[in-house]
């Protein structure tokens, strides 16, 4: 492959003017037809097969329409109203009040007037709540069971709920203006002193984590690449290949709208992907061009050399990149697999600007690259052997004492994996939200006034089709006696009966939040009574509503974390075989990576679980959907940095270095790039950490711990450990399999000799 690589990167660099239009015309095409043939991308949330399908199904049969609110794309609203301090809604001019926001609400064209609002003070009047015996459990019983929750189950009447109906079906049908007017219809209400916060879809804003935070990480980026380059135009390479790749991925992902129905998440992870690797890819070729530039006299031969030796390690590391982000569909969850698969595309993309479109911009700017020098800035070339950087140093220690920083290594990082062994996950709701929100203001009322599970309300549906008619009264009372005792539960309504009779509905509010370990083990519990109660009447019931279904996403991403991370690892693992020729080397990547990831799981369940260090305010159970993102992102970061490391290593190895000054000799050639490239991303992904969302913030500090632990603690102390103590048989492999794998020639010996031929006939061609 490293000839190949070389002979096209030396024609890239010599008919520059050939291949940079041939680009520049892909890609206005490719963006012409992603911009003109793309249709809007789903909003839709699904996982099949999920137990709260169930209570959906008995929704549909005996309550159409009634599971509608359920679904993750639907348009919900619920007003939360909290009277004046030392007053109660039931004061005359609070209950006005109330009466306008209500008439107000008529009138707003994008409200479902077919379904009439409810005056929740009149319809407290009605049940009897506001009158006779107020003590709290008649109070629950009653009133609790309301349509609409109608008041506070105090003495206190200060809190109350009006959820409103919309006409609206998706969440993406949602503008700003919908939002603004929902939120401003509730303005006289608030101005004759009332508080009202809105919570629900409605109000929810489509928010894109990153913008300022996003560009002051790409500044660092920048910065640092300045810094290893020594220059300022070598540094705006990186960035121009990103544009590119990331540019031609996403009008791909765009032009296949128009074929497929691909969910918006896509775009997230391949717009992360895209500039991770583009950047990373970049760097190891611009920096290994301008080490050949200072060892040989052509820059084209330079341009050739690079792209076949670190092109060629850039070719495999993006391998491991799509196999890990291609795996995310073995998880069988929608969203997951298109965003691994346009992650996958974004890799892609980036492996190819790096070997086609980088050597062409070499040829474009040449020697100018890197002139002129900046002062006091890699005025050397670093990987000059005869230089002593901190990267010799470093690789000089570890060589003296590689058991020694091996148990350091496995020690920090198994210190930091504690943590990993209480984790929790859980769906980001409007608990996750600031504080300034006024979806999150709307949560803290509802919890001040009905209590913290109000706001995760469990929907119970009975099939009574099997019970017997004359039994049907004292199986739905044995179910709600059942849920009634468990101690977690705070109440549950009185039974709603089908039209049909053969269906019943019940409300169940648990004592703890939506995302609590305790309010999933309270689900969990209450669909395993089923069995008993089905044996004793005949009874089937399922449990749904946004705490079960946020349960069953829980479960369904945590169980598959295992199987995916075994499949992504032995997967890679076959083809770093073929990279190194070796079956020690690429069991120790495998296995690195599993440390570095129970240490960066540790790290994160520590702070934003733990609430350790004071990063955050309100510790919460880290989000569902992050260790399989994590595991898949960082893994592909995690590849490309041991592949380019080790290929050095074994580069210096097959050129006849002992296994020892070859694990020295190739840290120092590689310890700089791969230094900076981590540097970059831990930047990038850390300025998440200035995100006022709490799941943006925890994804950012994973993501740059992973980047953290995997380069700096795995493959820059742990790997050249192992590789050290291992010696000779760090490279070895059974002639059998020796025969199978073919030899890729990823470090480049067969270029020595092809080197020497190209100067040769170079040669001959100018005397002549």
């Amino acid at each position: 492959m490293s000839v190949y690589l070389y002979r096209w990167g030396r024609f890239a660099f010599r008919r520059k003017w050939i291949v940079l239009p041939v680009w520049l015309v892909l890609f206005m095409v490719l963006g012409g037809l992603g911009a003109k043939l793309s249709e809007p991308m789903s909003n839709s949330f699904e996982i099949p097969n999920l137990p709260s399908e169930r209570a959906t199904e008995i929704l549909d049969k005996h309550f159409p329409g009634m599971s509608q609110g359920f679904q993750f794309d639907a348009v919900t609203g619920t007003y939360v109203i909290a009277a004046p301090a030392g007053q109660k809604l039931t004061d005359p001019n609070n209950h006005t009040a109330i009466q306008g926001l209500i008439g107000k609400l008529d009138g707003l064209g994008i409200v479902d007037h077919a379904k009439p609002l409810t005056d929740p003070i009149a319809a407290a009047e009605e049940m009897g709540c506001l009158t006779g015996d107020r003590q709290s459990g008649a109070y629950i019983s009653k009133c609790s069971g309301a349509p609409l929750n109608v008041l506070n189950k105090t003495e206190a009447d200060t809190v109350a709920v009006i959820t409103v109906p919309f006409t609206l079906k998706e969440f993406s049908d949602v503008t700003a203006d919908d939002r603004k007017a929902a939120y401003d219809i509730a303005d006289d209400a608030r101005a004759a002193g009332l508080t009202v916060e809105l919570d629900g879809t409605i109000a929810m804003e489509q928010q894109q984590p990153g913008g300022k935070s996003e560009m002051i990480g790409m500044a660092f980026a920048f910065v640092v690449m300045i810094i290893a380059f020594g220059a300022i135009v070598a540094a705006f390479v990186p960035i121009i290949t990103a544009i590119v790749g990331l540019g031609a991925a996403m009008s791909v992902i765009m032009l296949g709208t128009s074929v497929l129905s691909i969910p918006s998440f896509t775009t997230f992870l391949a717009s992360m992907i895209g500039i991770a690797l583009s950047i990373d890819y970049a760097l190891f070729i611009v920096s290994r061009y301008k080490h050949e530039l200072a060892v040989q006299d052509s820059p084209e031969a330079a341009a050739g050399t690079a792209v076949g030796t670190a092109g060629a390690a850039v070719v495999f590391a993006g391998g491991t990149v799509i196999i890990a982000l291609v795996g995310l569909s073995i998880v069988g969850i929608r969203f997951l697999t298109f965003m691994g698969l346009g992650g996958a595309l974004a890799a892609a993309f980036a492996v190819l600007t790096a070997i086609t479109l980088m050597p062409a911009l070499l040829g474009a700017f040449g020697r100018f690259l890197f002139t002129p020098k900046l002062p006091l800035i890699a005025q050397r070339d670093p990987e000059d052997d005869t230089q002593v950087t901190n990267g010799t140093r470093v690789a000089h220690f570890i060589g003296k004492a590689p058991a020694l920083t091996l148990v350091l290594s496995i020690v920090v990082l198994g210190l930091f994996a504690l943590p990993a062994t209480h984790l929790q996950l859980g769906l980001p709701g409007e608990d996750s939200m600031p504080k300034t929100m006024t979806i999150r203001k709307a949560y803290d009322l509802r919890t001040a006034g009905f209590g913290e599970g109000s706001n995760g309300k469990l929907m119970v549906a009975a099939d009574l089709t099997d019970v017997p008619q004359d039994q049907r009264t004292a199986a739905v009372n044995a179910l709600r006696d059942k849920l009634t005792g468990y101690s977690d539960m705070d109440y549950v309504t009185e039974p709603k009966i089908s039209e049909d009779g053969a269906g019943a509905l019940l409300d169940a509010v648990p004592k703890s939040g939506p995302n609590d370990q305790s309010t999933k083990d309270l689900v969990r519990e209450a669909r395993d009574a089923e069995a008993g109660l089905h044996e004793q009447y005949g009874i089937e019931y399922g449990i749904t509503g946004t705490t079960a279904i946020y349960a069953d996403v829980d479960h369904a991403l945590l169980s598959k974390i295992v199987p995916y991370l075994a499949i992504v690892a032995l997967a890679a693992f076959l083809l770093l075989i073929a990279v190194f020729r070796s079956v020690l080397v690429p069991l120790t990547a495998a296995l690195g990576f599993l440390l570095s990831m129970a240490a960066t799981f540790g790290a994160t369940v520590l702070i934003f679980q733990d609430g350790k260090l004071g990063l955050i305010d309100e510790p919460r159970p880290i989000v569902s959907f992050l260790p399989i993102m994590l595991i898949g992102l960082v893994f592909g970061l995690a590849m490309d940095y041991q592949v380019f490391l080790v290929t050095r290593m074994r580069e210096e190895y097959v050129h006849g270095a002992s296994p020892r000054d070859a694990v020295i000799k190739g840290y120092h050639h590689g310890a700089r790039v791969v230094t900076s490239a981590a540097v970059i991303m831990i930047f990038v992904f850390g300025s998440f950490l200035m995100e006022s969302d709490a799941t943006a913030k925890s994804m950012g500090f994973a993501l740059a711990a992973g980047v953290f632990f995997d380069a700096f603690l795995v493959r820059m102390v742990l790997i050249p450990s192992l590789l050290i103590l291992m010696g000779k048989s760090a490279w070895w492999i059974p002639n059998w399999l020796s025969k199978i794998v073919p030899d890729i020639d990823v470090e480049g010996a067969r270029l020595v000799e092809l080197r020497e031929r190209d100067a040769e006939r170079e040669e001959k061609v100018s005397i002549s």
